[in-house]
């Protein structure tokens, strides 16, 4: 049985391109039918159903090669445990085109720097985040996500709504929203007082 190898490649944000990391997948040797991908996925979530499929597709001397460790990780713990997980099923990881050894000390600390480094850099695009948000806040830009209904639509929900003769899914239908939208809508305007 001839040994295979496997790309895995991610960006964080479904406005990102992937073609610079699959092609450095495919110089590396990688056929682009055995690339998987995922869009809009964060290294700190560790449920990502391209990774999911990267490691089902790898077998004992197969190869999962990754452009860089940050893309399979943002954190030491989880690039650790993949890593493992890998060695235990006797699969080789390649790290660009280095190929990991946990049996060399070597190898082993450079991975756990490369590691180290990939959790830090999430780590300060989550401050930063956490910052630039606080700004926006205190500036006054940042309000959260605006309702999906104006005002005056709102209003003439409730109307409809204390009319008792539409239903929350007639609702949803007639203003193009979901159940639970007209229930927040309903939470947010005051019932009318009887007159």
């Amino acid at each position: 049985m001839t040994a295979t190898l496997i790309g895995y490649a991610r960006c964080s944000t479904d406005k990102q391109d992937l073609a610079a990391q699959t092609a450095a997948l495919e110089k590396l040797g990688v056929a682009p039918d055995r690339i998987y991908t995922d869009r809009g996925m964060t290294g700190t979530n560790r449920a990502r159903p391209g990774l999911d499929q990267a490691l089902a597709a790898v077998r004992s001397g197969d190869t999962l090669v990754v452009p860089k460790l940050d893309r399979l990780a943002r954190s030491v713990p989880d690039a650790r445990t993949i890593a493992d997980a890998l060695v235990g099923r006797g699969i080789r990881l390649a790290l660009g085109a280095s190929v990991y050894d946990p049996a060399d000390p070597m190898g082993k600390m450079f991975f756990n720097i490369l590691a180290t480094f990939a959790e830090f850099e999430a780590d300060l695009i989550r401050l930063r985040t956490r910052e630039g948000m606080a700004v926006a806040r205190a500036r006054g830009k940042l309000r959260g996500k605006q309702p999906k209904l104006s005002d005056r639509q709102q209003k003439e929900l409730r109307r409809m709504h204390d009319t008792g003769e539409y239903a929350i899914s007639d609702l949803a239908e007639l203003f193009s929203v979901s159940r639970p939208t007209v229930y927040r809508t309903l939470a947010r305007q005051p019932a009318a007082t009887n007159r």
